[in-house]
């Protein structure tokens, strides 16, 4: 069996420029855990993970507080968690992508594509065409051939 068999054509993606605020809630949505990021003619320019918002969000400083009585009482400014969470939630997507995105063409056997996730440890591998996105293999693509 080869990637187009099992592979996913109807993929979500997103553009360098698009916001991570709107990306987040585009993984919850449509609950999946990463999307290509590509241009205009699909050209593929890299993963946008959880992990990757993940890494980047760990900057973010959340205050200490203490409750009291039901109260809150912040030890720090909150203003500046919102401030940084602001900041972080505008940037764009180029900011926090994965730029090296590894790939495999149509014609790949889908063992061949086991083996990469579990070697590199990633959850999705983008088919190209030509350096042009035409589907992506997940894990959960892969575990449903096993047990068709």
């Amino acid at each position: 069996m080869i990637a187009r068999d099992i592979m996913t054509t109807n993929v979500v993606t997103v553009k360098l420029t698009d916001k991570v605020e709107d990306v987040a809630k585009l993984l919850v949505e449509n609950k999946i855990s990463g999307v290509p990021v590509v241009d205009d003619e699909m050209k593929l320019l890299g993963i946008l993970s959880e992990n990757d918002l993940i890494i980047k969000s760990r900057d973010l400083n959340i205050p200490f507080y203490i409750t009291l009585f039901d109260s809150i009482i912040f030890l720090e400014n909150p203003n500046k968690f919102k401030d940084d969470l602001r900041k972080f939630t505008g940037i764009e997507v180029r900011d926090v992508m994965t730029t090296r995105a590894i790939t495999v063409n149509e014609d790949a056997d889908i063992r061949e594509v086991a083996n990469l996730m579990t070697k590199k440890g990633i959850n999705r591998v983008p088919i190209v065409r030509d350096n042009k996105l035409v589907g992506i293999i997940s894990r959960h693509d892969l575990l449903k051939t096993l047990v068709k």
